[in-house]
């Protein structure tokens, strides 16, 4: 099966979903999804008064935790979904955020000095533009992480089954999460990403797994 990440349907979906979208993921992960990102975030080193941006926000963890923990850095989340976007806002109401295409960005040359994107880029249809993107409005010696599923293993086939039955259970729409795991499945190994991102001129300086390597975060630089 392959998955189809058509914009427009990819949005609607995300529209569909963002009313229970936090819920889902506490309840599946039991709240470990949150600190996961935290401690990916931490790889980045983040200065005071930095820029980041972080792409495909969704629903605003990575905005809200770089605003609690980095309450000097400025961070502008951007996404497609309008019903996402206010999600978010509703986090963090002193938030900044843009309704943007992560493959056409709003945004100047070399605007940021940090930029991310977490369980985002395997949804995005052309996402070797996106990484081009990234690059191009990162300042040189600036750093992008990425975050999100990582190896197929045995936990996470466990994890694919618990997704499944929780959706189920609560009455969720179980089409749209099936394509959220089928999407991972065909998303490509860490180390192929790490060769997509430094095929854009990133280099790889870390890359962090988490859960038996069932997620894994690549930190990049320009």
């Amino acid at each position: 099966m392959t998955v189809e990440k058509n914009p427009k349907k990819i949005k609607d979906m995300f529209d569909d979903i963002s009313i229970y979208y936090d819920d889902m993921n506490n309840f599946i992960s039991i709240g470990t999804h949150l600190i996961i990102k935290y401690l990916s975030l931490k790889e980045l080193n983040i200065h005071p008064r930095s820029m980041i941006l972080d792409l495909c926000c969704g629903t605003g963890d990575f905005t809200a935790i770089i605003s609690k923990f980095f309450p000097r850095a400025k961070v502008i989340g951007l996404d497609f979904s309008e019903k996402m976007l206010k999600m978010a806002k509703s986090k963090n109401p002193n938030g900044v955020f843009v309704k943007g295409d992560c493959i056409n960005l709003p945004f100047h040359d070399e605007e940021f000095d940090y930029v991310t994107i977490g369980f985002g880029l395997r949804n995005i249809e052309h996402r070797d533009k996106a990484i081009r993107e990234s690059y191009r409005v990162l300042k040189k010696g600036g750093k992008f992480l990425h975050l999100d599923f990582g190896v197929q293993n045995f936990v996470s086939k466990m994890f694919d089954f618990i997704v499944l039955t929780c959706v189920k259970i609560l009455q969720k729409d179980v089409n749209h999460y099936k394509y959220l795991l089928e999407s991972k499945k065909q998303y490509p190994i860490p180390e192929l990403l790490i060769k997509e991102f430094e095929a854009s001129g990133y280099k790889c300086i870390k890359k962090c797994d988490y859960l038996f390597g069932v997620i894994s975060a690549q930190v990049m630089q320009k």
